[in-house]
């Protein structure tokens, strides 16, 4: 069984790698992240979809953090 962990991000540059990988640290092996950008400032996060293929990213504009989870909803093909 898949399961989607949506992570909203903006501007958490300094904790997203942290947060990524403890999720891809599980023994879990079947999950896949999507990461939702909400129109941060500081640094894209393309580069971690490169380190793992269970990652997957989506930019959009700034809209709040419900919105950005929304999105990610809308992307979840997991349970």
């Amino acid at each position: 069984m898949l399961i989607s962990v949506i992570v909203p991000v903006y501007n958490v540059e300094r904790y997203l790698r942290r947060c990524v990988f403890s999720f891809l640290e599980q023994t879990y092996g079947e999950i896949k992240i999507i990461l939702v950008d909400d129109g941060s400032s500081d640094w894209r996060c393309d580069e971690l979809t490169e380190e793992d293929g269970r990652i997957r990213v989506v930019h959009k504009a700034n809209g709040g953090v419900s919105s950005a989870r929304n999105v990610g909803i809308d992307m979840a093909n997991g349970e």
